[in-house]
């Protein structure tokens, strides 16, 4: 029988929070996902100068970044 693994954080995880690069697009993506949802709120105005499925498009954009930022070495965490 396997143990369940134990949820914990990093002992650096308030750096990695502030210098991760996939931190920064993964919110990135979460902002245009965001958008995608509330744009149209505001109707015909803003659809107008973004055409339909921009925000999707940036969001998957995002998250590609976000993966290949999680597997590239980023120097400037460990300083």
């Amino acid at each position: 029988m396997t143990a369940k693994p134990k949820f914990c954080l990093l002992d650096d995880w308030r750096r990695v929070l502030r210098r991760a690069w996939s931190i920064r697009f993964s919110l990135l993506a979460a902002a245009f996902t965001a958008a995608e949802v509330v744009v149209p709120l505001f109707g015909d105005v803003l659809l107008d100068v973004m055409p339909r499925g921009a925000f999707v498009l940036l969001a998957f954009a995002a998250s590609i970044g976000a993966t290949v930022a999680r597997i590239v070495a980023q120097p400037e965490m460990h300083r």
